[in-house]
C-alpha cells in the first residue's frame, strides 16, 4: 500500500470511528434526552417508530442518487451536513410537535450515511486490493468507546447534554469526511430497468425475506435489552456495559473472517449465524438474572457479527456493482427500516401483555425460519457451481 492509499484509508477509519460513536449516543441515550424534555413513554416511542419509517424512503432515494451521480463522497458530506444543521435546531427545540418536525428531518438525512458508508468502505478497500473488515472494525471500536466514554460523560453531566454532544460528533465527522476521496460504486452507469431485474430474481427475494426474518428477531432484541434488564431488577449503569459488550465481541469475529471466510459459502455461514441468533434468545428467554441478561450480548459476535460480515459479502456477488449504493440501501431498509417498525408493533405489545420471555422466545422463532430457510437456499445451491469468493 502507497503513502497516498494508507492516507485515504486512515481518514475513512477515523470517519467511520466517529460516525458509529453517534449511533451509539443516538441509540442509547436520546429515549433519556426526549425524557428530561418531559415526554412520556408514549411520545418517546412514537418518535422512535418515525427513525425506521422515514429511513425506508430515504435510504433509497439517496442510495439511488448516489449510483445515478456516481459520487458517494459529495452525497455524504451533503447528508451531514443537513445532519449537523437538524441537530442544532432540534437543540432548540422544546415543544413535542417541534420535536417531531426536527427529528423527522434529522432522521431524513441521518439513516442513508451508514449504507453509503459502508459502500464507500468496500469500495476503497477493493480498490486497494485491501479487506472492507479493516475499516469497518473502527465502526465497531468507535461504538464501544461512545458507549462506555460518552455513557459515562453524560451519566455525569445528565442526560439533557445528548443533543449536544451528537452535534459535536457530527461536525468532526463532517470535517473528517471532507478528506475523505471521492469513489464511484462503478464506471458503469446504473439503469433502472437493470436494477428491477436484478430485485426480481429468485435467488435475490429470498436473500432479503431472509434477512427480514433475522432482522426483526435482532431488533426485537435490541429494543428490548436495556428494557429487559430494568424489569429483572439491574441498574441502568449495566444497559450501557450490555451495549459496550456487544461492540467489542464483534471485533474478533470479523478478523477471523477476514482471515478464514473466504474458505466457506456465504449462504452455510448465514445458517450457522441464524442458529447462533437461536441460541443466544433462547437463553435470553430462559435467564431471569440482569446480569445473566446482559452477559447474552457477548453471542453479538457469533450472531451478528457472522450475519453482518458474510450479508454484505453475499450481496457484493449477487448485486451488479453498478447498482451497489443502491443495493446496500435495500438491504439497510430490510435489516433496520422494516425489521425495526416490525419487532416494535410485535415486541412492544407481547412484553406488556407477557413479559420479556415471550419477547426473547418469538425472536428465537423468527431466527429458526430464517436460519431454515437460509439453509434450503444452501442446499439448493450445492448443485450449483460455486462462484468466486473475495474478501470485501
Amino acid at each position: 500500500m502507497n503513502r497516498s492509499d494508507r492516507q485515504e484509508t486512515h481518514v475513512l477509519r477515523a470517519y467511520t470511528f466517529a460516525i458509529f460513536m453517534i449511533s451509539a449516543v443516538i441509540i442509547s441515550y436520546m429515549p433519556l434526552y426526549f425524557k428530561s424534555l418531559g415526554f412520556d413513554s408514549i411520545q418517546i416511542g412514537f418518535l422512535y417508530s418515525l427513525g425506521p419509517l422515514i429511513s425506508i424512503v430515504s435510504n433509497f432515494i439517496w442510495g439511488v442518487t448516489s449510483d445515478r451521480l456516481q459520487t458517494i463522497k459529495k452525497v455524504i458530506l451533503f447528508l451531514l451536513t443537513a445532519v449537523t444543521i437538524m441537530a442544532f435546531f432540534v437543540s432548540t427545540a422544546q415543544s413535542y410537535a417541534a420535536v417531531i418536525v426536527l427529528m423527522s428531518a434529522f432522521n431524513f438525512f441521518y439513516y442513508p450515511i451508514f449504507p453509503l458508508t459502508d459502500s464507500l468502505s468496500i469500495v476503497t478497500a477493493q480498490a486497494q486490493g485491501k479487506s472492507f473488515i479493516g475499516i469497518r472494525v473502527f465502526g465497531s471500536i468507535g461504538f464501544a468507546v461512545s458507549a462506555l466514554l460518552l455513557g459515562f460523560l453524560l451519566g455525569r453531566l445528565g442526560a439533557g447534554y445528548t443533543i449536544y454532544v451528537i452535534l459535536t460528533l457530527s461536525l468532526i465527522s463532517l470535517v473528517l469526511a471532507s478528506f475523505m476521496k471521492d469513489r464511484k460504486a462503478s464506471v458503469k452507469k446504473m439503469e433502472f430497468g437493470g436494477l428491477w431485474t436484478i430485485l426480481k430474481q429468485r435467488d435475490v427475494l429470498l436473500f432479503f425475506l431472509c434477512a427480514l426474518l433475522l432482522a426483526v428477531a435482532h431488533r426485537i432484541n435490541e429494543a428490548f435489552i436495556g428494557l429487559s434488564i430494568i424489569m429483572l431488577g439491574g441498574p441502568e449503569s449495566i444497559v450501557g456495559y450490555a451495549w459496550m459488550i456487544s461492540a467489542v465481541s464483534e471485533i474478533p469475529i470479523f478478523f477471523l473472517l477476514n482471515a478464514y471466510g473466504d474458505r466457506f459459502r456465504e449462504l452455510p455461514l448465514l445458517t450457522v449465524s441464524a442458529v447462533m441468533y437461536t441460541l443466544r434468545f433462547l437463553i435470553a428467554g430462559a435467564v431471569s438474572d440482569p446480569y445473566l441478561l446482559m452477559g447474552t450480548q457477548a453471542m453479538h459476535s457469533v450472531s451478528f457479527g457472522i450475519f453482518y460480515f458474510v450479508a454484505v459479502r453475499h450481496l457484493s456477488h449477487i448485486i451488479p456493482e453498478q447498482y451497489r449504493a443502491t443495493g446496500m440501501a435495500i438491504y439497510t431498509i430490510v435489516w433496520s427500516s422494516m425489521a425495526g417498525l416490525l419487532s416494535g408493533a410485535i415486541g412492544g405489545p407481547l412484553l406488556e401483555a407477557y413479559g420479556k420471555d415471550t419477547v426473547f422466545y418469538t425472536a428465537c422463532g423468527f431466527a429458526i425460519v430464517a436460519g431454515i430457510g437460509f439453509f434450503l437456499m444452501s442446499w439448493a445451491g450445492q448443485k450449483k457451481p460455486a462462484h468466486k469468493r473475495q474478501s470485501i
